[in-house]
């Protein structure tokens, strides 16, 4: 399968959760695929139809901590400024509130669309991933040919949620999968399995009965761990995949 790889760096980011609105926002330690998805459209300048596109990524930190950020809460005075339809604002309150920051982190996207290759070696919208302020920069930007091998290893990444079936080495996550701006940005959710340390499928996964015949995704240019290559599980934004939550 030929794909577009694509190695991104930043100093900070932080992928709040949506049910924290203020004093303490804590962040997933894996961009969610919803931010993922306006990503890869920032890149592009426009949004783009999820219906086939299928993503899998390595993404890394090397320390996290906190910081304290402030809301300005405005306040909507009666009327309008003069001559336009825009309401007064008054000066309102300012809140402050604690974010959990990432430090250094480091983004491997692997995307099924090697077409898209030109659109990243010259992105439309400045490289973000997260909030506004977390620039980013492609330090590294190819088409690779994955090859399928009978076992695989998997580190810092996102995997589908049925994971969790065969292994423990990892944790369970609601994220936000996939924002519909074509329909009021209606959001869905999904469950995923986040994996941090790395799983050796020879060594790590469980299987009950007899085992079944699997095959992986593979990147042949990374590192070697006891003649297995770092495996990819690749996501959708759309689609029935897992047990994905319509948020109404």
């Amino acid at each position: 399968m030929r794909v577009l790889k694509v190695v991104a760096e930043g100093i900070t980011t932080s992928f709040r959760y949506p049910q924290f609105m203020q004093q303490i926002h804590p962040t997933y330690e894996m961009p969610p695929p919803a931010t993922i998805y306006g990503h890869i459209a920032s890149t592009l300048g426009e949004w783009f139809d999820p219906k086939d596109v299928r993503f899998a990524y390595r993404f890394t930190f090397s320390g996290q901590g906190n910081d304290i950020e402030n809301i300005l809460v405005a306040t909507l005075a009666s009327g309008y400024l003069k001559s336009t339809k825009i309401p007064k604002v008054l000066a309102g309150s300012v809140n402050p509130f604690e974010r959990a920051i990432l430090f250094q982190p480091r983004l491997t996207l692997y995307v099924n669309r090697p077409e898209w290759e030109d659109a990243f070696l010259s992105p439309c919208y400045p490289v973000l991933l997260g909030r506004s302020q977390d620039l980013f920069i492609y330090t590294s930007i190819s088409v690779v040919e994955l090859e399928q091998a009978p076992f695989a290893y998997f580190e810092h990444t996102l995997l589908p949620y049925s994971t969790t079936q065969y292994t423990s080495h990892g944790y369970a996550v609601y994220m936000p999968r996939y924002l519909d701006y074509n329909n009021n940005r209606q959001p869905t959710v999904a469950r995923y399995f986040i994996v941090r340390n790395r799983l050796d499928s020879r060594d790590h996964f469980l299987w009950f009965g007899e085992k079944p015949d699997e095959r992986y995704w593979i990147d042949p240019q990374s590192p070697d761990h006891k003649g297995a290559k770092l495996g990819l599980a690749f996501l959708s934004f759309v689609g029935k995949e897992d047990e994905t939550i319509t948020v109404s």
